[in-house]
């Protein structure tokens, strides 16, 4: 478990002749050369049918490649309960519903629809429309109460063409946006998908984060994706400046691996690090919520809290599925979920989603996805609540 150099002599000489022979192997705790902080292999590993573990999974049985390593995980009792857990203070969790069902949205009977929450999601130009619709549609399926998808006066007209229940308003400058913000009072923003890189892009982010710090702000969240990311590659100082700032609102950064490095290149060149500690150091110098996406996306708070998800599915590995993602995250703040369990439940039941699709899944199916998903939790959240 606490292995920190690779195997050697006799005991990765046991590796290679139990992978030459193919023999079943169970592991205790870890199986061995597979770091338990890190998920990494280190020189020669087991590759375990079963591996029992204790009390609660460690960041290795979690992270890949350690996750694969592991085969079968059985989590054993062996008298180390909850209360000692707790003692611990633990700051790392797996992703899994009870870590946020207790305040996944559930609407009131009295209530309306900006009750429920107004998501305001960016388009792109006339040839890039699609990814914000992904994401406005994934946020209404998500239970925001309104989305307006805010669009360019060039991409008006193809936009038009897609949205039925999703609004639609032009937004060319900031100043439309402002005018947006003052008189429809929403809770949530998706800036990146489709959007373009530049100064435009780093404008509207920057001037999201300031609406928060007005008297009469109401902006709870700006979810910053795709080429939201990348605008700030240059000049990531300004935009974590802003992040840190008193009354502003949650920022929730979701990179795959090379956005990641192109925000944090310091942090993803660092060898030392596992990736949980990457999304940590991250998000502690962004002042963000940062999901480091991929099969292992681990999910992470400036104040050191962490979740790695453990259900991701192959098929979500497609064009569009980060849109729909943010558009998730989006709808939860919307709704008055706090930052790090609206990313945590948006990631959980993304994957789930798409595990449960299957084969041929695409980005366009996601949102309908969602639905069985989010009526199970639904059920789960009464039925904790009853009790």
């Amino acid at each position: 478990a606490g292995l920190s150099k690779p195997l050697s002599g006799d005991a990765a000489r046991a590796v290679e002749v139990a992978t030459e022979l193919n023999l079943p192997v169970v592991a205790v705790d870890l199986p061995s050369g597979v770091s338990g902080e890190s998920g990494q292999v280190l020189g020669h590993a087991f590759r375990a049918r079963i591996t029992v573990t204790f009390a609660r999974k460690k960041p290795g049985h979690l992270l890949l490649p350690g996750r694969e390593m592991c085969g079968d995980l059985v989590l054993a009792d062996i008298g180390i309960g909850d209360r000692i857990i707790a003692q611990v203070d633990p700051r790392t969790f797996e992703n899994t519903p009870p870590l946020w069902l207790g305040s996944l949205p559930v609407p009131a009977v009295d209530t309306h629809k900006y009750r429920r929450g107004h998501v305001g999601v960016f388009s792109g130009g006339p040839s890039a429309t699609g990814a914000a619709r992904l994401s406005a549609l994934a946020a209404a399926r998500s239970g925001a109460g309104a989305v307006t998808v805010l669009s360019p006066a060039n991409g008006l007209q193809v936009n038009a063409a897609h949205l039925t229940s999703i609004m639609l308003r032009r937004a060319d400058s900031f100043a439309d946006v402002q005018e947006f913000i003052d008189g429809r009072r929403p809770s949530a923003f998706v800036l990146g998908p489709g959007f373009g890189v530049g100064e435009k892009t780093r404008d509207f982010a920057l001037g999201v984060l300031a609406a928060g710090q007005r008297p009469d702000g109401r902006v709870d969240g700006l979810v910053l994706d795709a080429d939201g990311i990348t605008a700030f590659r240059d000049t990531p100082n300004v935009l974590f400046e802003a992040a840190c700032r008193p009354n502003t609102p949650a920022l929730v950064l979701t990179p795959h691996e090379g956005e990641f490095a192109r925000l944090f290149p310091d942090i993803a060149g660092d060898k030392n690090l596992s990736k949980l500690a990457k999304a940590r150091t991250a998000a502690e110098r962004a002042g963000a919520i940062v999901v480091y996406k991929g099969a292992d996306t681990v999910i992470a708070a400036p104040d050191s809290r962490a979740a790695i998800n453990g259900n991701g599915a192959p098929w979500l590995a497609t064009a569009g599925s980060g849109d729909v993602l943010s558009g998730i995250i989006a709808g939860f703040l919307a709704q008055g979920m706090q930052a790090f369990e609206a990313a945590c439940a948006a990631v959980w039941i993304h994957a789930e989603a798409g595990s449960r699709f299957g084969p041929g899944l695409i980005a366009e199916d996601l949102p309908l996805a969602l639905v069985p998903v989010l009526r199970e939790l639904a059920e789960n959240r009464h039925g904790m609540t009853a009790e």
